[in-house]
């Protein structure tokens, strides 16, 4: 599904479930924006995209016809046929059913159970209006709520909304439950088979696409070596956004969230990976030796998810570790001081020590990375680990039962601060309201008027107001062209059964292609054409239908304009500011602990209120940049730069006071001075930015100074050097972001100069280089 199709933190977006009245203009040609700048992979994607919307044009079709026109014209059940002809466009085209074939099949079998359901709960409730309004009001928020188990969950959604609103309405007649499921039950099951014959091609697991992307990091660490360019493409195609939606592990369960963390994990040591292929070559056996450890590790977890074999016990690459650590702490004892800043100077024999313990840092760091993928390879594969994995923040969910952390997932978005649950009020309040407005004026095919608001719905009332327009032109067309082919066509139930097909097939393949207006015009047609087959209708129901849809198109305005009327802008702008706020605290900690001389580390700070914050942060991030007009946005604040900040400090809260380098004798007078200055002075500059963010006018930050003349490994811990000048950097990178999108200067003076020195540090476009 396109950008503009999922919220990636797998909520529903409306803009993007309207695909069977209202189908999103871009899918086809949104295919094609991922990737694909390579030998013509644009124009090939989109055409694979026009081929999947014309597919599932086709099977929608047979399937709704193979059940309408039998039940109707055979079996003489009218209310049978109607329901055997909107399952498959309630399944096929409002949801979002994952996989291919057979497996796709499987998912829309799934779907009757709680379609059945809710079929049978409308027509209680029909019995009046207030009834089925409050019923329409729980179901919608429930239906719009089941994003928080990601975007499998959530893709039926749309589809089950619509078996309750044709239950829900006039008249109230429960003898006529037994043709209603009978025709739902048709419909989906011929839907099923379609999904068989005809099946979409079958797009790569999301495990394979992970064992694909460990396997390529394997190879970056070995000694045959990937190019650094290379590393980053493998990295960047576990971006969530570019994933289908149903194959990411977007769910509450132990497997889901492994998987996920895994994802994440291997990105980051691909980036690593790269950045420290692009550093000058340097004879260091023992990082050579930690690098060969985490290339085998890699590879095993790589060939488990392939094939399905346990993965081997997580452990090795942890002692590994320990004796990489070991080897430096002996290292640091005679390393010297740090020459004075700027360009090293020539040199043809072995880098001075300081300097290899900087390149050790980094080794060291990537075996974090790669250490996260074993152990979270192994509790997706094997579930609770044998012991205690480290750090427990990091893997609190592995220990816990699937029930608590669904209740987790679900009590952690019970906030107005979520933006999953704000879309299911809006969702829920619009569709009741529109149900209650249908039922008091007694609309003719009120129902219509809910599927306004549920299929343009959008989450911004910009973008709402856009869709109605479009919406209202196209349905203004479409009722012409209807109005006039039911005059001249009369009562000729033939040519309207002739007419059907291939009006479902245009409307069907052209909407999604086209557009809103396209998609709302042909599909007016669609329902006259259905209509005019079971029960005698004239030019008026084009009015009616006008009329409905105008009425549903206000009510979805309306609430969005009185629910959260900018989408996710500003909840991203809390949820970045809280987040800063809340990792900022951590560095100080940090700090202190890598300044004490004793293997015994203090309590670390608690970092879950950090990765609460922190999945809140990325689901309005998600949501925000597919939201129509600002995936192209350019002159905000760098969001992700937000999110690389929040990842660089927790790693480094959960790694340095495990691995992390410390003085021997404990940190010199003006080191220990300098470091505790400088985390305390991140930790203000965090929340400074993060009041930038929000708007506010903070008084200007002290830059970050380097080190006293005097700072060698054996009095300052290099790993906790590097970890918060690398943040000096990233914040100063952040607030330039900030700067320009409030109309402010950018950071002048010392931090320029550091960003340059950075700069040169972590970008030198060198060969790549190996080991030993």
């Amino acid at each position: 599904m396109s950008a503009a199709g999922r919220s990636p933190a797998g909520g529903v977006r409306h803009e993007d479930t309207a695909t069977a009245v209202t189908p999103p203009p871009p899918r086809a040609r949104s295919a094609g924006r991922e990737g694909g700048t390579r030998d013509g992979g644009t124009s090939v994607i989109a055409k694979a995209g026009r081929q999947a919307i014309l597919r599932r044009a086709l099977r929608i079709t047979l399937a709704a016809l193979a059940g309408f026109y039998p039940l109707l014209y055979a079996a003489d059940r009218p209310t049978a046929a109607l329901y055997a002809l909107f399952a498959p466009i309630a399944v096929g085209l409002l949801s979002a059913i994952p996989g291919s074939g057979r497996r796709q099949a499987l998912v829309v079998l799934r779907v009757l159970p709680p379609a059945l359901a809710l079929a049978a709960l409308g027509t209680a409730l029909a019995v009046n209006t207030w009834a089925a309004s409050g019923g329409m009001l729980a179901v919608g928020f429930l239906l719009a709520f089941a994003a928080v188990a990601g975007p499998r969950a959530a893709g039926a959604a749309p589809g089950l909304q619509l078996f309750y609103i044709l239950a829900c309405f006039p008249p109230y007649d429960p003898d006529a439950l037994g043709d209603r499921l009978t025709g739902l039950t048709v419909g989906i099951l011929l839907l099923a088979a379609t999904e068989i014959l005809l099946p979409d091609p079958p797009v790569p697991a999301y495990r394979q696409r992970l064992a694909d992307a460990i396997g390529t990091a394997a190879r970056g660490a070995s000694d045959t070596g990937v190019p650094a360019q290379d590393l980053r493409e493998a990295g960047a195609r576990m971006r969530l956004s570019r994933l289908p939606p149903s194959e990411r592990p977007a769910g509450a369960s132990r497997t889901d969230r492994a998987l996920d963390q895994a994802g994440r994990a291997v990105r980051r040591l691909l980036d690593q990976l790269a950045a420290l292929a692009e550093l000058p070559p340097a004879a260091d056996p023992a990082s050579a030796a930690l690098l060969c450890e985490v290339a085998t590790v890699c590879d095993a977890c790589a060939q488990s998810l392939r094939t399905g074999r346990p993965p081997p016990v997580p452990g090795a690459l942890e002692q590994a570790m320990r004796g990489f650590q070991s080897a430096r702490v002996h290292l640091a004892s005679g390393a010297s001081a740090p020459g004075p800043p700027g360009p090293p100077p020539p040199t043809t024999g072995p880098p001075p020590p300081t300097d290899v313990l900087r390149r050790q840092s980094r080794v060291l760091a990537l075996a974090e990375s790669a250490r996260i993928v074993e152990v979270a390879v192994d509790i997706a594969a094997n579930g609770p680990p044998a012991g205690r994995p480290s750090p427990h923040d990091l893997f609190w969910y592995a220990e816990l039962s699937t029930p608590t952390l669904w209740a987790r997932r679900v009590l952690g978005n019970m906030t107005l601060r979520s933006v999953l649950f704000q879309n299911a009020v809006r969702i829920a309040l619009g569709l009741a309201a529109a149900r209650l407005v249908a039922g008091s004026l007694d609309l003719a095919h009120g129902f219509w008027v809910l599927l306004a608001v549920l299929t343009l719905g959008r989450t911004t009332v910009g973008a709402a107001w856009k869709a109605v327009r479009e919406a209202l032109v196209g349905n203004a067309v479409g009722a012409l062209a209807a109005g006039a082919l039911l005059i001249g066509l009369g009562s000729h139930t033939d040519a309207y059964a002739a007419l059907l097909a291939p009006a479902m097939l245009l409307g069907f393949s052209l909407g999604p292609l086209l557009g809103i207006a396209y998609a709302q015009g042909l599909f007016t047609l669609v329902v006259a054409t259905a209509f005019a087959q079971m029960t005698p209708v004239t030019w008026q129901l084009s009015e009616a239908r006008m009329i409905d849809v105008a009425t549903g198109s206000a009510i979805g305005l309306l609430c969005g304009l009185l629910a959260w009327p900018a989408g996710a802008r500003r909840e991203a702008v809390r949820a970045m500011a809280g987040l800063l706020r809340t990792c900022g605290t951590l560095v100080p900690p940090t700090a202190q602990n890598l300044l004490t001389p004793s293997p015994v580390a203090p309590t670390p700070p608690r970092t879950l209120p950090s990765l609460h914050r922190l999945r809140l942060a990325e689901a309005a991030y998600a949501q925000y940049r597919s939201e129509s007009g600002t995936a192209a946005d350019d002159t905000g604040p760098d969001w992700h730069a937000v999110l690389l900040v929040a990842d660089h400090i927790l790693m480094g809260v959960y790694r340095l006071p495990r691995f992390g380098l410390r003085p021997g004798n404990g940190p010199s007078r003006p080191c220990a001075d300098w470091a505790r200055t400088s985390a305390a002075r991140l930790d203000r500059e965090t929340g400074r930015i993060a009041s930038l963010l929000i708007g506010e006018r903070p008084a200007p930050g002290a830059p970050l100074v380097p080190p006293p003349e005097g700072c060698s490994p054996a009095t300052l811990s290099v790993d906790l050097e590097m970890w918060m000048t690398s943040l000096g950097l990233q914040l100063t990178r952040l607030e330039a972001s900030v700067a320009r999108a409030h109309g402010s200067p950018a950071p002048q003076g010392d931090r320029r100069e550091d960003r340059r020195r950075g700069s040169r540090d972590t970008r030198s476009k060198c060969r790549h280089p190996r080991d030993g």
